[in-house]
C-alpha cells in the first residue's frame, strides 16, 4: 500500500527545541484517514509542541511533513486550514457576541450579494454543516455566547468541517461537558470518522481514549514512545508507558486521621443541596462524588463562603461560622480551590508570582506595602516545593500546561497554611504524573493536620485519594463509605440515588 493512500497525514523525524532544550525529539506521527487517533502523555511530554507543528504554529527546527502523500510546509495556521488541518483547542475560539452562523462561516469567504453579506446564504450554509452533524436544533441566529457548552463545542466543530477538515484535531474537548453532552460529542466524531475525516484526539481521560479511539501515539519527554491499537493494550499499559511506573504507584500511602473534628456540617440546605450533613477530622481527606447536578460544587461553596445557603449549621473547629463571603471564610482557614481554575482560580495574563502573592498579602506586605523582592520569594519557595515547571516566578501564568496552572492555584492557598481545604476537581484535564505529584501535596498537607475535602468525577480517583468518600444524589448524601476496599460499582449506586448491593 502506498503512503497515499494509507496516511492522510505524516509527520517523520520532527524536531523542534526552545532555549536549547527539545521539545519534540525525531518524532514521527502517521495518522490514517477516517480514524480517530489518541495523543497521549503527560504535560510536558510534546503533545502541545507537535500540534502546533502540524497546525503551522511552529515550524520544526528538522523533519519532513506530507499531506495525503504529498510533501508539505505550512506557513501558518491560515495556510494548514487550506490544506485541510484544523486544531480545536480546550478554549474554544467561539466569538461570544456575533451569530452562531457567522461563527461557522469565520474566516472563510462570506457570501455576499451586491456587496453586501447575504445572510440568507450564510445562514443556509450555517445549517447545512450543523445537519451533518445532527445538530440541527441549534438556532443558527442565536448569539454564541448563549450556547450551552456542548452546543459551543458542536460549533466549533462544524466551522472546522466547513472548511472541509481532512484531519480534526482535538485538545481535551469534554473539558467543560457533562456525561450526556461527551456522549453527543462522541456520535458527531464516529461519523465524522465514516465520512472519512481523521481525528487526532488529546485527552487525560483514559476511559474516553477506550471508548472512542481506533490507535494510540503515546509521548514522553519529547519522544514517541509507542503507537498501537487501542484494542491491544490496557488503561494500566498505557499509564505505565506514559509515566514509566504502574497505576498503583499513583497514589501516596493514607495517613491517620487525628481525634478532632475540624469540620462539621448540620442540616445544611442551598439551592440544591438539601440537608446535609457530615464531618471531617483534622488530616482527613473526605471525597465527595455524584454527577454532575447532585450539589456536591455548591455544597463546596457553601462552606467556603462563595455562595450562601438557606438553612443548617457549619462549624469549624468547634466555632459556628456564617461565612457571607470568600475572604471571611478564609479568614477561618477556609480555602476553596475552584473547578474553572482558569477563570477563577488564576489571572492568566498575570505572573506566577503575582498570582500567588495576590492571595497572600498580608503575610508579605510590612507597614502596608509590598515589595518585589518578597514576592519573589515567596513563589520560588512554592515553585519549589511544588515542583512548578516554569521559567521562574516572572512567567506569565497563561505560558504554562494546565497541571501548573494548577499547582499555582494550590500555591496560592497553601502558602496560607488552610485548616480546610476544599478542593472542587483538583486534577480535570491535567496528566496522570502531575494528578500524582498533586496527590502526593494532598495528602502531605493532610499530615499536617489539615482537613481536607475533594470533589471528583473521577471514581477511582476517590477510592484512591479519600479516607472515606461521600456520595450524593439530587442534592441528598446518597451514601457513605470507607475508601479502602471500595469498588466503582459501589459507589456508581449512590451515585445514582440506588443503595449498593
Amino acid at each position: 500500500m502506498s503512503t497515499a493512500s494509507q496516511y492522510v497525514l505524516e509527520a517523520r523525524d520532527i524536531s523542534k527545541h526552545f532555549d536549547g532544550v527539545f521539545a519534540l525529539n525525531e518524532v514521527d506521527l502517521q495518522i490514517r484517514t477516517g480514524e480517530i487517533h489518541a495523543l497521549l502523555g503527560e504535560n510536558g511530554a510534546g503533545k502541545s509542541t507537535l500540534i502546533k507543528v502540524l497546525t503551522g504554529v511552529y515550524a520544526p527546527d528538522s523533519g519532513t511533513m506530507h499531506l495525503e502523500g504529498e510533501g508539505i510546509t505550512f506557513k501558518g495556521v491560515s495556510s494548514a486550514h487550506k490544506a485541510g488541518v484544523v486544531a480545536l483547542y480546550q478554549e474554544l475560539s467561539i466569538v461570544p457576541n456575533v451569530s452562531v452562523a457567522e461563527n461557522i462561516v469565520l474566516g472563510d469567504d462570506m457570501p455576499t450579494r451586491a456587496g453586501l453579506v447575504d445572510w440568507k446564504e450564510l445562514r443556509r450554509i450555517a445549517r447545512e454543516q450543523l445537519d451533518r452533524l445532527n445538530q440541527g436544533q441549534i438556532p443558527v441566529q442565536r448569539m454564541a455566547g448563549r450556547l450551552t457548552p456542548v452546543q459551543q463545542t458542536m460549533v466549533a466543530v462544524a466551522r472546522a468541517i466547513a472548511v472541509k477538515a481532512k484531519v480534526l484535531i482535538l485538545d481535551e474537548p469534554t473539558a467543560a461537558l457533562t456525561d450526556h453532552e461527551i456522549q453527543d460529542l462522541f456520535r458527531v466524531l464516529r461519523n465524522l470518522r465514516a465520512e472519512g475525516v481523521a481525528i487526532v484526539y488529546v485527552s487525560h481521560r483514559l476511559e474516553e481514549v477506550f471508548e472512542l479511539c481506533d490507535r494510540a501515539t503515546i509521548m514522553r519527554n519529547g519522544r514517541v514512545m509507542t503507537t498501537t491499537d487501542v484494542a491491544d493494550t490496557t488503561i494500566r499499559e498505557v499509564i505505565s508507558t506514559m509515566v514509566g511506573r504502574n497505576q498503583e504507584d499513583l497514589f501516596p500511602t493514607r495517613g491517620i486521621p487525628g481525634a478532632s473534628t475540624a469540620v462539621e456540617i448540620h442540616n445544611l440546605s442551598g439551592q440544591r443541596v438539601k440537608d446535609v450533613s457530615l464531618s471531617v477530622k483534622e488530616g482527613e481527606v473526605l471525597g465527595i462524588g455524584g454527577l454532575a447536578g447532585s450539589g456536591r460544587s455548591e455544597l463546596l461553596r457553601i462552606i467556603a463562603g462563595a455562595q450562601r445557603h438557606t438553612s443548617g449549621r457549619i462549624v469549624i473547629d468547634g466555632q459556628e461560622t456564617n461565612h457571607k463571603s470568600v475572604a471571611a471564610a478564609l479568614s477561618h482557614g477556609v480555602a476553596l480551590v475552584p473547578e474553572e481554575r482558569r477563570s477563577q482560580g488564576v489571572v492568566l495574563s498575570q505572573s506566577i508570582g503575582e498570582n500567588i502573592a495576590v492571595g497572600n498579602l498580608t503575610s508579605i506586605s510590612k507597614w502596608g506595602l509590598v515589595t518585589r523582592a518578597r514576592i519573589k520569594s515567596l513563589a520560588s519557595n512554592s515553585i519549589a516545593e511544588l515542583q512548578i515547571k516554569s521559567r521562574g516566578p516572572h512567567q506569565t501564568v497563561g505560558q504554562l500546561s494546565g497541571g501548573n496552572q494548577q499547582k499555582v492555584v494550590l500555591a496560592k492557598y497553601l502558602a496560607r497554611n488552610p485548616k480546610v481545604l476544599l478542593l472542587d476537581e483538583p486534577t480535570r484535564g491535567i496528566d496522570v504524573g502531575t494528578k500524582s505529584e498533586i496527590y502526593g501535596l494532598i495528602r502531605g498537607l493532610a499530615a499536617k493536620g489539615a482537613a481536607v475535602i475533594v470533589v471528583s468525577s473521577e471514581l477511582p480517583e476517590l477510592i484512591g485519594l479519600a479516607d472515606r468518600i461521600v456520595l450524593m444524589h439530587e442534592g441528598h448524601i446518597s451514601g457513605e463509605v470507607s475508601a479502602a476496599g471500595a469498588d466503582e460499582e459501589q459507589l456508581l449506586s449512590y451515585c445514582y440515588g440506588r443503595a449498593a448491593s
